[in-house]
This record gives structure tokens, C-alpha cells and sequence, in this order.
């Protein structure tokens, strides 16, 4: 096994940032749509109203939990340069693991997600043809 270096971390850095932005960006956009549903809960009680902030609360659990393994991921890809810089290069190998898949963890967490928000949309869509 080569040995790890301070750029391999800071590559995933990098990225795992991005995906955080995606993840907050994503946030703000159901932000928005729970203040929409709620308006529209309290002015017409629905099944269909209430379906929507159910699956919305399943989603914004998601994105939650999205957003914190991606940032245990981003700590320790920090810890990670840490500790390659005071030379714990065994030590270092492990913790980059851990954050390889706290970031595996966080990507799959995404993908249950879009698979749920793309359920939504068609439920939504299938009323509307009603």
C-alpha cells in the first residue's frame, strides 16, 4: 500500500464540501416547501396535504442525517491532514477510512432521499390527473 499524503484527504475535502453545499441548497428548498404545506394545511386539511408533510418529515430526517455524516466525513478528512502532518501515517490510514465511509454513508443516505422525493413528485403528479 502506498502511503497516504496530505493531498489524497484534501481531494476529498474538497469534494465532500460540495456535496455539503448541494445538502444545504437542498435544505432551503424544503424550508420553503414546509412553509408552503403548512400554509396550505391550515387553510384545506387534506390526505393528500398531509401525505406531503409526512413524506416531507421522512425527507428532512434524511437530509439530516445527510448532512451530518457528510460533515463527520469532512472532520475527519481534517483530523485525517492532522495527523499525516505530526507523522502518525497508520493511524492517519485509518481515520481516512472512517471518513471514506462516513461519506459512503452520507451518498447513500442522498440516494434514499431522491429515491422518496421522486415518490413524492409522483404522487403529486398522479393527483393532479385526478
Amino acid at each position: 500500500m502506498e502511503e497516504l499524503t496530505l493531498i489524497t484527504p484534501s481531494v476529498l475535502f474538497s469534494a465532500v464540501s460540495l456535496i455539503l453545499l448541494a445538502y444545504t441548497n437542498r435544505f432551503l428548498a424544503y424550508a420553503r416547501l414546509v412553509r408552503t404545506l403548512k400554509d396550505r394545511y391550515d387553510h384545506d386539511r387534506s390526505a393528500v396535504t398531509h401525505a406531503q408533510i409526512e413524506n416531507l418529515r421522512k425527507r428532512l430526517d434524511l437530509s439530516r442525517l445527510m448532512q451530518v455524516f457528510g460533515t463527520v466525513s469532512l472532520f475527519l478528512c481534517v483530523v485525517t491532514m492532522f495527523v499525516i502532518y505530526i507523522g502518525l501515517s497508520l493511524t492517519a490510514v485509518w481515520i481516512f477510512g472512517l471518513a471514506l465511509l462516513a461519506l459512503i454513508v452520507s451518498l447513500g443516505l442522498s440516494i434514499w432521499e431522491i429515491i422518496i422525493s421522486s415518490r413524492a413528485l409522483e404522487f403529486y403528479l398522479g393527483d393532479m390527473n385526478k
